[in-house]
């Protein structure tokens, strides 16, 4: 008997994820590294560092995983704050950035190659989790992985997440004026897919509206605390795909949810 449908697309986007990322990696790092740092913890193209934000409060002593860590800057920043982090991701490409730039910075962290809907931890292992556009759009079922992160919290720990605000999707991915026409249905939740000559997937990013995400995070038992809209900032004259001055200074580009999980 075939696997439910369900199963057959969240299998496939695994697969088409893991593959994009790991091909994609040295290019992305290539691109973005300079602007990421090495040891920096930047939510989003908006450049708001947490350094700045302190949206995960008081990171002393507190055991900290980044989902969908990338090449780990963030869980590298969060080490020298006095915090002890894991970095998480599906991409061993991404995980190869993390341990040369581990080499580079002399701050190492643990990583793990793990699935952000089968989280490899122990219930109640961490007092926080946290990423910077890891993840979360990529998983065909975000609101199971929503249930993983509460899993995996210790009762009154935090759960702090940057995605693509979900406003952005009514826009082509264009960062001059093509990009200032709205085209597409906010309400269309049907994900963006990319398919190879024999189509099979090979990118997929969905799309939830700010409402599915605060009804993902109820049910999973998270309370939210704050919803951070950056602006763009004056001076920041950088483009990174879609993000540019244009767009940010009209709409917002980023969404980072601030959420408890209650004691």
């Amino acid at each position: 008997m075939a696997p439910p449908s369900g199963r057959v697309l969240e299998d496939e986007a695994r697969h088409a994820n893991r593959s994009w990322w790991d091909l994609d990696a040295d290019d992305y790092q290539d691109e973005h590294g300079a602007f990421l740092g090495d040891v920096d913890f930047v939510w989003c193209p908006e450049r708001l560092r947490e350094a700045d934000a302190g949206l995960l409060g008081d990171v002393r002593g507190k055991k900290i995983l980044e989902l969908g860590a990338g090449a780990a800057a963030g869980a590298r920043w969060l080490r020298v704050q006095g915090a002890k982090p894991v970095a998480m991701d599906l991409s061993a490409g991404m995980l190869e950035h993390a341990a040369e730039a581990a080499a580079r910075s002399r701050v190492s962290v643990p990583l793990v190659q793990a699935d952000a809907l089968a989280l490899p931890f122990r219930a109640g292992s961490f007092d926080i989790v946290c990423t910077a556009f890891g993840a979360i759009p990529f998983v065909a079922d975000s609101a199971a992985a929503m249930r993983e992160v509460a899993r995996v919290l210790r009762p009154g720990g935090s759960w702090v997440f940057s995605v693509t605000h979900p406003m952005r999707w009514i826009f082509w991915d264009e960062p001059g004026e093509d990009g200032l026409v709205a085209r597409n249905s906010y309400f269309n939740r049907s994900p963006y897919v990319e398919r190879d000559e024999q189509g099979r997937m090979v990118y997929l990013e969905q799309h939830r509206t700010l409402g599915d995400r605060i009804r993902e995070l109820v049910a999973a038992g998270f309370v939210l605390r704050d919803l951070v809209e950056p602006e763009w900032p004056e001076g920041h004259e950088e483009i990174w795909g879609q993000w540019s001055p244009l767009r940010g200074r009209l709409f917002p580009g980023t969404a980072i949810f601030v959420c408890d999980l209650p004691a």
